[in-house]
């Protein structure tokens, strides 16, 4: 099982196994973690699941689609070149160990 790691603005990490195939969304979801709200679940209409996926990620987890830009630049307050919707990244065995910050504040 891949490990997806999140880390809240205080710095507290929380790792939780993810299955492959659920988005890194669904994962924070199950496994309770605090910052993800994911008020749409995971349809793609709300930004409430932002994060920053770390620098080394980046190209395993590819670039947002036109529909999350959209709602990146609209509905995020601090977007850096990480922000991606967590419901639009899928868990797959290449992101074992990915690790993503959580903003302090969802939209």
């Amino acid at each position: 099982m891949p490990k997806v790691t999140y880390v809240a603005t205080a710095g507290d990490e929380r790792a939780v196994d993810a299955t492959a195939g659920e988005s890194v969304m669904v994962a924070a979801v199950k496994n309770g973690v605090p910052g993800i709200i994911a008020e749409c679940g995971g349809n793609a209409s709300c930004a409430t699941c932002h994060v920053w996926v770390r620098e080394e990620f980046l190209a395993l987890v590819g670039e947002p689609g036109d529909i999350e830009e959209d709602l990146l630049d609209m509905a995020v307050s601090e977007r850096r070149d990480g922000s991606r919707l967590s419901c639009q990244i899928p868990v797959t065995p290449e992101l074992d160990g990915l690790t993503v910050d959580i903003p302090p504040v969802q939209p």
